[in-house]
């Protein structure tokens, strides 16, 4: 996998189901999310966590705290993805 620099990125309370068009490697800097995947029980990502979320996997995002965070695409997709989330 190849990647290039990493993005910033920010929003308040929302929810929104995604599918990752590619991998996507994401620090999340400050805010609480509640990430449920495939039907699974919801797990927490909180400022301070680093996430690895892999190409083809679809997941509920919930911001239930605003967020910040960077993140890296893997290069194959990655203004596919940037586009998706404008």
């Amino acid at each position: 996998m190849t990647t290039t620099g990493c993005d910033r990125s920010g929003s308040g309370p929302s929810k929104i189901s995604w599918t990752f068009k590619s991998t996507e490697t994401m620090y999340l800097l400050e805010g609480r999310v509640i990430v449920q995947v495939e039907g699974r029980e919801g797990l927490f990502v909180i400022g301070g966590d680093l996430a690895i979320f892999p190409e083809g996997m679809k997941i509920v995002w919930e911001v239930v705290e605003s967020v910040n965070k960077y993140y890296s695409l893997a290069e194959d997709d990655q203004e596919e993805q940037k586009a998706q989330s404008s």
